[in-house]
């Protein structure tokens, strides 16, 4: 931030709004009228602000704040950004990897630049001093070009206390301004208190911002003209709201956050979406499709293949983005990649869709956040319109993905299936989120009383046939992310290939039987775990006494539509997961380890 009435207390409000992004350690370089000062600590923003003490007062002319997610050199307070330069005049946070820093510092380091610390950071700003010539601008486009990698950078020079000089390639960058003051991030959320027209910067742009405008360059220092993009999120939507933690305000949202997927989506009964009028062609001759996506987006993907198979008659493949990046797989005219992304700047998913329209494939990309770079590097965006999600278990985009996806694959079906039955589909998709509402406060009930009863557990399988095995996976990665419990998700077919050898009385099982055809063998699996002694917990339909006869305990859920269980069933899931974490003493908001976004490789 520079300008304005910017407190140090003002830098780590923000920052609290972007702790999601990484949490080892947080930092602060702020310039004052006694020149330029950096404070930084291991561990969360809450270390930071009680370093800081009766400092959080002190009025400033600049200031940056970062918080870290480590990926060169452990989290210590050495290595906590900002990163200064010999002199300490210069300061510098980043976000990416830079791939041939250890061979940037050696250089450095033989020109008799001393390092205090391992990070890859450090020698941007290193690099910067060597430039300085009394002109910030031109030091860090010269700098630009020794890197290799990708990095999203802020600077901080002692002798311009006006303004702050920002890069982008590969990583996220915000940039705006007011009146009042100037304002660079990674993300939205921090600076909706302050603005709502903001700039995405690009690859190869850089910016120069002051209190009152900011100017983008390109990489030869010319100007660049970029109009800004309105953010519609209120600041509220990126508040707790009187909940204990975002992931259970998030998941309490999802009626809503269905209500905003969907709208606009369905006409006449039937699925439609403006975003792909100028793909209809290509569309309607489609060969093939294949999924990227990452995590819980893959979980998303795997549902979105099989109902494209099912109902649509299109083959379909999917595959981890970071694998995609890497394998020869003939894609051409006639092939459509749907890129999955919540925020729109995963590196691996970015590549994936990088590589795809090389091939000559047309790339449609599912994302949450307007102007993101998937958003600008694909032939089409569907947004699928969650709102902000602080929580760094995603699970309000989960939902939102899933319905979007069900409608995308239903449009798909139209020219092969009986309108009828499609209809009939996306009249139940319309009435999901009242259901939603319907039954959030039983199923926040039946998960409490389950996670009290499994929460001391070490190990936890879950097991799903047809579109439940995405359900079992995504099930699984939800425990294991915010309770650290060993969970794994299988087809329940595959339990006699091996994973059964693990159950016994210590390794219960989370079985998912929606009423669908493959119920009968779901109840054959369950009865082989049974026999090995293993405790089952099922998630099943309302009032099935079948299943409840069967099983130690149960969630009961509403009955719809064999595609649709995997929407259903998410905040029981979600919710079984969180309450866990709860119970063992874990905050679900920040689970260790972990970021929102990963924007590196």
């Amino acid at each position: 931030m520079v300008g304005g009435d910017l407190t140090i207390k003002k830098l780590v409000d923000a920052l609290r709004k972007l702790e999601y992004r990484g949490y080892d350690s947080a930092g602060i370089a702020f310039r004052t009228n006694e020149g330029l000062r950096v404070e930084k600590s291991a561990g969360k923003i809450d270390v930071l602000e009680s370093h800081l003490g009766n400092m959080m007062s002190t009025s400033v002319l600049q200031g940056m704040a970062h918080t870290r997610w480590a990926t060169h050199g452990e989290p210590s307070d050495f290595n906590a950004h900002p990163h200064t330069d010999c002199t300490g005049k210069i300061a510098v946070v980043h976000n990416g990897i830079i791939e041939n820093f250890d061979e940037l510092r050696m250089a450095l380091e033989s020109n008799g630049h001393i390092f205090k610390s391992s990070t890859d950071t450090e020698v941007i700003a290193h690099l910067i001093e060597d430039h300085y010539r009394g002109d910030l601008i031109t030091a860090l486009r010269h700098t630009l070009v020794d890197l290799e990698g990708a990095y999203a950078i802020g600077v901080m020079h002692q002798d311009h206390p006006d303004i702050i000089v920002a890069a982008r390639k590969g990583s996220p960058l915000v940039i705006g301004a007011t009146r009042g003051g100037g304002f660079m991030a990674s993300d939205v959320t921090p600076l909706l208190k302050y603005l709502r027209d903001v700039h995405f910067m690009e690859d190869g742009e850089l910016a120069v911002i002051k209190s009152g405008n900011v100017q983008v360059l390109k990489l030869d220092g010319t100007p660049k003209v970029k109009a800004p993009t309105r953010i519609t999120w209120s600041e509220d939507a990126a508040e707790k709201g009187g909940y204990p933690h975002f992931m259970l305000k998030e998941i309490y949202e999802e009626p809503q956050t269905l209500r905003n997927a969907i709208t606009g989506r369905i006409k006449s009964k039937l699925p439609h979406f403006r975003e792909l009028e100028k793909m209809d062609k290509d569309l309607t001759k489609i060969k093939g499709i294949t999924v990227l996506a990452c995590g819980t987006s893959y979980h998303a993907g795997l549902v979105f293949q099989r109902f494209v198979q099912d109902y649509a008659g299109i083959r379909a493949e999917i595959d981890v983005a970071s694998e995609f990046r890497y394998r020869n797989l003939p894609l051409g005219e006639g092939d459509v990649v749907i890129a999955i992304s919540q925020s729109g700047e995963t590196a691996d998913t970015l590549e994936g869709v990088r590589k795809a329209r090389q091939s000559g494939a047309k790339v449609v990309s599912l994302t949450n956040v307007v102007g993101s770079t998937i958003s600008r590097e694909s032939d089409a965006v569907i947004y699928i319109n969650a709102g902000p999600e602080i929580g760094v278990a995603a699970t309000k985009t989960y939902v939102a993905q899933l319905a979007v996806l069900l409608l995308l694959g239903a449009s798909l079906a139209l020219n092969k299936r009986n309108p009828e039955v499609i209809s009939q589909l996306v009249n139940e998709i319309e009435g999901l989120p009242t259901v939603f509402e319907s039954v959030l406060a039983s199923a926040d009930e039946q998960c409490q009383r389950l996670a009290r009863e499994y929460y001391q557990f070490r190990h936890f399988m879950y097991i799903g046939r047809g579109y439940s095995y995405p359900s079992a996976l995504e099930g699984a990665l939800k425990l294991k992310e915010i309770s650290y419990i060993h969970a794994s998700g299988y087809q329940a077919g595959e339990l006699k290939h091996g994973p059964i050898a693990l159950l016994d009385r210590d390794f219960p099982v989370f079985a998912i039987i929606p009423e669908d055809e493959l119920k009968a063998k779901m109840l054959s699996n369950i009865m082989e775990t049974r026999a090995r002694d293993a405790k089952v917990v099922a998630i099943c339909s309302e009032s099935d006494r079948e299943v409840s006869r069967a099983v130690n305990s149960r969630i009961e859920v509403p009955k719809v539509s064999a595609p649709l269980y995997p929407l259903v069933m998410s905040p029981y899931l979600q919710l079984f997961a969180y309450h866990v974490a709860v119970a063992r003493g874990y905050d679900p908001d920040r689970p260790r380890n972990l970021a929102k976004s990963v924007t590196v490789e």
